[in-house]
């Protein structure tokens, strides 16, 4: 087959493509340039996609013997993926991006280039596993390796792109094994650090970051009751479950801690509460991407709330062309905005953005 390898400049992607070329494949490199920075630089080990990431990824490419090229995909990168992250904030929920950069520019951008271009598959360094069970209709699996399992970020792209994708990272033990290999291999990441934090805010300062973009909106801090208890700058500020930097001037009646338990834009608020008043019981899901055909009738298994959330026993069901969730014990400070994903065993059944929570 024709790949492209996707080469983001780290370890795992660069040992993904040469796992391709080893299997026969006639494999090509690319790497995606994400900022609109061309002088970003990376610090440490924060974000990806910087202009040292490009030349790691191309020298992999030269010790691995494939083409090489890059992709400006910053103009789309900014409209879908960080306008999204802008938007969700703003409208008082908690977006996941690495969500949307899988849906938006990993495989539905890169994906439709390369097929334009008749290549037949793109491959990447994403630990999760892809079969293809008697029915002919491929399936997303966790990885082998627990603690790097990506497939909670994956569920988005759908079995239709999954059937345009490889994952040689799913079968590996750990990422120790991949550090391995690649120094073994002679390419020259094999002991470059991991990235973390959102790509596009390479300092790490968030808040910061949307302060710039959205604005200083002053605004009332209340308590359950409606009461005002302090003031805010902005209530993009806030996420569903925050407990530190709420700045109240004073501590609640009965002395406990308090948490954000909402975050209204309507009235420019942040609601604030006790713990208990976090537990959540149900959802409903929107934008519900099917793995397995969906049905009105209730189907057990697991959800995963959080990129390394542990996974919860539930029930879920198709209703009114969106996900009902039932959790079969409560879960504090699931925010609208948040990606949910079904699982049966380690298979992903179904998958969907929060879009409201149901409270003991």
């Amino acid at each position: 087959m024709r790949v492209l390898a996707a080469l983001s400049g780290g370890v795992d992607s660069a040992v993904a493509a040469a796992r391709a070329v080893d299997a026969g494949h006639d494999v090509v490199g690319v790497h995606m340039a994400l900022s609109r920075s061309r002088a970003e630089h990376r610090t440490g080990s924060r974000g990806c996609c910087t202009i040292e990431d490009a030349s790691d990824a191309r020298r992999s490419a030269d010790v691995l013997g494939i083409g090489y090229y890059v992709w400006d995909l910053s103009e789309r990168f900014e409209e879908t993926v960080v306008a999204d992250f802008l938007s969700e904030y703003a409208a008082g929920r908690t977006p996941n991006p690495c969500v949307r950069c899988n849906e938006h520019i990993k495989f539905s951008a890169l994906l439709d280039k390369a097929t334009a271009l008749g290549f037949d598959a793109v491959c990447t360094g994403h630990y999760a596993r892809v079969e293809l069970p008697e029915d002919g209709r491929r399936s997303l699996h966790r990885a082998r390796d627990a603690a790097k399992d990506q497939s909670y970020v994956l569920a988005v792209m759908g079995p239709e792109r999954l059937a345009r994708a490889m994952f040689p990272l799913g079968t590996v033990a750990t990422k120790d094994d991949v550090r391995a290999e690649a120094a073994a291999r002679g390419l020259p990441v094999s002991a470059k650090p991991d990235s973390y934090d959102l790509c596009f805010v390479a300092d790490g300062d968030t808040q910061g970051f949307l302060r710039e973009r959205l604005g200083s909106t002053p605004g009332d801090v209340v308590d359950a009751d409606g009461a005002v208890v302090g003031r805010h700058d902005g209530a993009w500020a806030f996420t569903v479950g925050q407990r530190k930097g709420l700045g109240l001037g004073r501590p609640a009646a009965d002395g406990r801690p308090r948490y954000v338990l909402d975050v209204r834009p309507a009235t420019n608020s942040v609601v604030v509460g006790a713990a208990e008043l976090l537990s959540v019981t149900g959802l409903r899901g929107a934008d519900v991407v099917w793995f397995d055909p969906p049905s009105a009738g209730w189907t057990a298994g697991e959800v995963q709330l959080r990129a390394h959330g542990t996974p919860v026993p539930a029930r879920w069901r198709a209703a009114d062309g969106g996900l009902e969730v039932r959790l079969d014990r409560p879960v504090r400070g699931l925010a609208a905005g948040q990606s949910a994903v079904g699982y049966l065993g380690d298979r992903v059944a179904v998958q969907a953005t929060i879009d409201e929570v149901e409270r003991r």
